[in-house]
């Protein structure tokens, strides 16, 4: 099987997700697509419900609540050291997202947004806030071990630069899914990179390289990159 389960392997059992939405609609959707993939979910319609219930492994906030300001609840979590915390709204300002981040927000959709990037950004967050021993993302011949950083090919170790495991990285968390450039950025260089984005293509195509099978890695013009079926 391509990728990797929706949950994190760990002896507690499956991740926990808090979504936090006061559209009954929108919360209905997000609470079946979690539960299909295998997490415990729950979900809250205030920010005073949020601060008065147990830590999550992953808390979907929205910024618009009808009782507490989003941003400011997002601080007060932070403040109170809970699991990942993924901002979904509706503001999509550069401002929005820059302060969302500060106050502690690990990532940020932009309504509306579909569901498997959704849960791609789930299992992103959970990988940096619950690594397990030996979690190891394969695709066909390709093996992308995350515990040790090493990405082997058909048996084959390749020898990668940060920068270039962090491209594989992306791609290889949900085999097949369109990854943007400006994700694959924010990743690799981080949100605050301000130079060229050309510089991707340079990496991508030393990887291909590298991993020698350059069809691996298919460009979808306009868009940006994904992982063909081996």
């Amino acid at each position: 099987m391509s990728g990797i389960s929706a949950q994190l392997p760990c002896d507690d059992g499956p991740a926990s997700v808090l979504v936090v939405e006061d559209d009954p609609a929108i919360t209905t959707q997000l609470v079946r697509g979690l539960t299909r993939a295998g997490y415990a979910v729950s979900s809250v319609g205030t920010g005073r419900e949020v601060l008065g219930r147990p830590a999550a492994d992953v808390v979907l906030l929205d910024l618009g609540l009808p009782d507490i300001d989003g941003i400011e609840l997002c601080r007060r979590l932070r403040s109170r050291a809970v699991g990942a915390i993924i901002v979904i709204t509706a503001r999509g300002e550069e401002s929005d997202r820059v302060l969302a981040l500060d106050q502690g927000a690990d990532d940020y959709l932009v309504k509306p947004f579909g569901l498997a990037e959704m849960l791609a950004r789930v299992r992103a967050v959970l990988r940096r806030s619950r690594p397990p021993d030996d979690e190891v993302l394969r695709h066909g011949e390709l093996n992308v071990d995350l515990r040790t950083g090493k990405v082997t090919m058909a048996g084959r170790e390749v020898p990668l630069t940060p920068k270039e495991f962090a491209i594989i990285e992306c791609l290889a968390i949900d085999p097949g899914r369109v990854v943007t450039r400006e994700e694959i950025m924010d990743q690799a260089w981080n949100a605050h990179w301000y130079g060229p984005m050309k510089v991707l293509d340079v990496h991508v195509a030393s990887l291909r390289r590298k991993l020698g099978q350059a069809a691996l890695i298919e460009t979808v013009y306009g868009r940006g990159f994904r992982l063909a079926d081996p």
